[in-house]
């Protein structure tokens, strides 16, 4: 018994007491929250505050997987307990002030980045948020001082001047803000907020074709931007090209389809040419979204009017008029209505209300309600073609929505930067393969993956859940944490009772590798191995884990002297530490030399240490092997073009894009200009 209670201690090392492994556990829940894993990464969290309360650092990272999770007020209360237990944190104020703002706490966001730039005065993102929390409050000439002290720390920044030239528009100085967006685009002519900023004041000072210009420039390098067809198209309708709007408008609602602004103008648009069916299914829609929205509900019974479903008409007429009840056009258009149903009486009735108003208007009689809904009863000649989103004027209900000013203004008030928050803007490899439980759902499916070995494994009922081959992993849930830490415990006592078996190994192996232990999967596939030396999958795996572990000790240190203004004391990661990596792919291609996966992964471990050239060998290997690998096709495009032969990389790309890499279709519009 207590030799089995021995062997269960030295199979299974994280069972010793958390006092003893909080470093290790530590690590862990790290390597969870860098991988994403945030739900996981809480629980390694709390296990180290519960054995070391005092330290900082469980309190800061268990914010930062708090704020990912949009769990804002515990955010700050954690950052609270780091700031306490250490001051001198420059990230968990950072961390604080975003979930502060998140708050709308923006006066305590403002400190907090306050008292972080005392320390860290050069941090550009310290400066970017707090620039845009002083937007918040709509202090423009603090947040003007803020620019001016991140364009000191970084004068080649461009979001810096995309939101001073967003601070002129508010103050009302539209030539410096032009200034500013040129300025931007002049550092950066892929940026696509650049393009679609200045293309919003071309609007505004009625230069149309300019501003469709600029969107056209805008919209391939952010193809998943709807506002930015909603807004083209408002150009494209200023210069009578319905046909045009009416495209920006499908395909901004392929992106939005609950954007309210896209429906109503569509369905404008579409009774404008006639196509009245269509153009009441998006009055239906509004109105679905919007009940009391009542000039889509007198439009769509103007619609209905014009199908021949009069009834349908009377019923929406009725509906404006109870609710605007000197609205005489609504009582004209259900007089048409109700002759057409052989109701004369009732046609009489609102024809009378008609012809009494106009007698009342010549003989210069005014109603407090009519003289309110006072306004023009078209565009008419010379005539406003738009109307605000808030404008409630019944009379403009024929006019094209824009949105109002307060919703222009959000541009940039989301656009606060943390490090897990930060959009990668960089152009990125398509991720690793792996073999897992669990894959994400993509927007746009793409083919199976599949090898006859893993569906041998999966079919011989060795492993607990099927084993999937994705480079689209998903992080767990709460339930299957639970799941996974049971099943270490089911596995263990397994080997126990049959340590010679590699499939158990290997089964306990992935069950660490899901809850993000990686030493212990690690030590889990090299006793597989040790057993079958011929099973690839193991050599695959610890190729997969050691890479990230790589990875994730680059991405700890530039956290060490970046977010925790740590010094950082590791030693740097080179090309040498990732041949072992290599070794365990070049034995699974030994082993497997149909497993495409491998040849891909290794080809990844090639790019990331530039050596671009092997790569390329590698991916044209994998798309020998499946000629409709789209990944191989997009990262061999990446790195033609990291060599600088653009026009093999755009067509490997455009292949990508073809195969289901949506993205792919966005890098291609960034590096076409440069291989012309």
């Amino acid at each position: 018994m207590v030799k089995r209670i021995l062997t269960v201690l030295l199979l299974f090392p994280t069972l010793v007491c958390a006092q003893i492994n909080t470093d290790r556990v530590m690590t862990i829940a790290r390597n969870a929250l860098y991988f994403e894993d945030y739900v996981l990464s809480i629980q390694y969290f709390n296990q180290v505050i519960n054995a070391k309360p005092y330290l900082y650092e469980p309190y800061f990272f268990r914010a930062l997987a708090k704020l990912n999770l949009e769990d804002f007020q515990g955010a700050e209360t954690d950052c609270d307990a780091a700031i306490q237990r250490n001051p001198f944190v420059v990230g968990a104020y950072q961390i604080r002030g975003l979930a502060r703002i998140r708050q709308n706490k923006f006066d305590g966001a403002i400190e907090d980045y306050k008292k972080a730039l005392h320390y860290d005065p050069e941090n550009i993102t310290l400066w970017h948020n707090l620039t845009l929390s002083h937007i918040q409050k709509k202090d423009y000439d603090a947040a003007k001082e803020d620019l001016e002290s991140l364009l000191k720390v970084s004068p080649r920044y461009t979001r810096a001047y995309l939101m001073r030239g967003e601070v002129s528009l508010q103050q009302k100085d539209t030539i410096a803000a032009l200034n500013d967006f040129n300025k931007a685009l002049e550092l950066d002519k892929y940026d696509p907020d650049a393009w679609s900023a200045r293309a919003i004041v071309k609007l505004q000072q009625a230069k149309y074709a300019e501003a469709e210009a600029d969107f056209n420039r805008a919209i391939p390098l952010s193809a998943k931007n709807a506002g930015n067809y909603i807004n083209r198209a408002l150009a494209r309708f200023h210069q009578n090209n319905l046909r045009g709007a009416m495209s920006d408008y499908d395909l901004a609602l392929d992106i939005d389809p609950n954007n309210f602004i896209g429906h109503y103008n569509r369905g404008l648009l579409r009774a404008r040419v006639g196509d009245d069916n269509r153009a009441i299914e998006d009055f239906d829609f509004v109105i679905k979204m919007e009940p009391d929205n009542m000039m889509a509900v007198f439009n769509r019974g103007l619609l209905r009017a014009q199908t021949g479903d009069y009834r349908g008409a009377i019923q929406d007429y009725t509906t404006v008029i109870n609710q605007y009840p000197n609205f005489l056009a609504g009582y004209y258009q259900r007089s048409e209505a109700r002759r057409k149903i052989g109701d004369k009486k009732g046609a009489e009735q609102d024809e009378f209300k008609v012809m009494k108003a106009q007698i009342d208007k010549q003989n210069g009689v005014t109603n407090k309600d009519v003289a309110q809904n006072k306004g023009k009863e078209d565009e008419g000649e010379g005539g406003e073609k738009t109307r605000k989103k808030s404008d409630k004027n019944m009379n403009n209900y024929r006019k094209i929505v824009i949105a109002d000013d307060s919703e222009a203004e959000q541009r940039y008030t989301s656009d606060y930067r943390g490090r897990v928050q930060d959009k990668n803007v960089n152009i990125k490899l398509e991720p690793m393969f792996a073999l897992t439980y669990y894959e994400k759902m993509s927007d746009v499916k793409r083919s199976v993956n599949f090898h006859k070995y893993i569906e041998d494994l999966n079919r011989a009922d060795v492993l607990p859940k099927r084993l999937r081959i994705t480079n689209m992993e998903a992080p767990l849930t709460e339930e299957q944490v639970k799941v996974h830490f049971a099943l270490i415990d089911t596995h263990t006592s397994a080997i126990v009772e049959d340590e010679k078996n590699a499939s158990k190994r290997f089964a306990r192996a992935i069950d660490f590798y899901l809850v993000q232990d990686f030493s212990s999967a690690v030590s889990d596939l090299t006793q597989t191995i040790l057993l079958d030396g011929d099973f690839f999958p193991a050599y695959f795996m610890r190729a997969l884990i050691r890479c990230k572990q790589l990875e994730y000790q680059k991405a700890e240190q530039a956290v060490e002297t970046d977010v925790v203004s740590g010094d950082n004391k590791r030693k740097e990661i080179t090309a040498v530490d990732y041949e072992v990596v290599r070794k365990d792919l070049d034995k699974v291609i030994d082993l497997a030399p149909d497993f495409v996966y491998a040849y891909y992964n290794r080809a990844n471990v090639s790019a990331m240490l530039k050596d671009y050239r092997a790569a390329i060998v590698d991916y044209d290997k994998a798309i020998e092997l499946n000629p409709d690998f789209a990944d191989a096709y997009f990262n061999r495009g990446l790195t033609h073009i990291f060599l600088g032969n653009n026009k093999l990389g755009i067509s490997d790309l455009s292949k990508a894009g073809e195969l289901g890499i949506v993205s792919a279709y966005n890098v291609i519009k960034r590096f076409i200009d440069q291989s012309e």
